[in-house]
């Protein structure tokens, strides 16, 4: 687990329709660590590519704890460990299902019903793991502050090296870069006969992996830890 320049701890859906299909529409397969060909979808506003390509590079997930690279003494297994260790403490997430939907500017799959435990869930996630995350640099700062950020989110980032997280967190598993209002009705139009058979109904999350970008600039799944507290 080596050679990788920076960390976050993802849910990823297990070997199955949905992880295959998240794969290929992305064009990126993590676990493999190998491009992926596009699903033949006629009729999308433009070519999926096109609508993937920012998300590409992190692979079909929702996000737990953010990116981050590494603090100065600490290396990978001591971060392995830790992980699998908070594993055991903490319980599966029961949610009511997921759906498409949009979120701000792009398309994902949001949850449904109560997320109260899946924002429990990243919070200690989150926390937990910190000690591990390298004070972000001050161009990294300035990159999320891009958006336009509120107060509280200013503390949030500065607390834990990104604007989205305890209160701010939606839990969601990406499907495109930014769209126009126009462009994601259309593209939505197009997936969702598709992708909703994948889409499972109690959605339970009983795992959470560790991702490491590499020098391709891509994430790659380098680890699954079974939720057993």
């Amino acid at each position: 687990m080596d050679g990788f320049t920076r960390f976050a701890l993802y849910y990823a859906p297990p070997d199955g329709p949905l992880a295959d299909f998240g794969a290929s529409w992305l064009g990126w397969n993590p676990r493999s660590g190998r491009k992926m060909a596009h699903p033949a979808l006629p009729g999308l506003p433009m070519p999926i590519a096109e609508i993937t390509r920012e998300p590409r590079k992190y692979g079909f997930h929702g996000t737990l704890k953010p990116p981050f690279r590494l603090k100065p003494g600490f290396d990978v297994s001591e971060l392995h460990n830790a992980t699998e260790a908070l594993a055991a403490t903490l319980p599966p997430v029961l949610l009511d299902g997921l759906k498409l939907s949009k979120l701000d500017s792009f398309l994902a799959l949001l949850p449904e019903g109560d997320t109260t435990q899946i924002a429990l869930l990243a919070a200690r996630v989150l926390e937990a793991l910190d000690g591990f995350r390298a004070a972000p640099e001050e161009t990294e700062l300035e990159q999320r502050r891009a958006a336009g950020l509120s107060p509280r989110q200013e503390v949030l980032l500065q607390q834990w090296g990104h604007p989205y997280v305890m209160e701010e967190f939606r839990f969601h598993l990406t499907l495109s870069g930014k769209l126009s209002p126009t462009e994601a009705d259309a593209v939505a139009g197009h997936l969702r006969p598709v992708i909703q058979p994948l889409l499972p109904r109690p959605f339970r999350i009983r795992e959470i992996c560790l991702f490491g970008e590499g020098q391709d600039g891509r994430f790659h799944h380098l680890h699954r830890y079974t939720l057993s507290g």
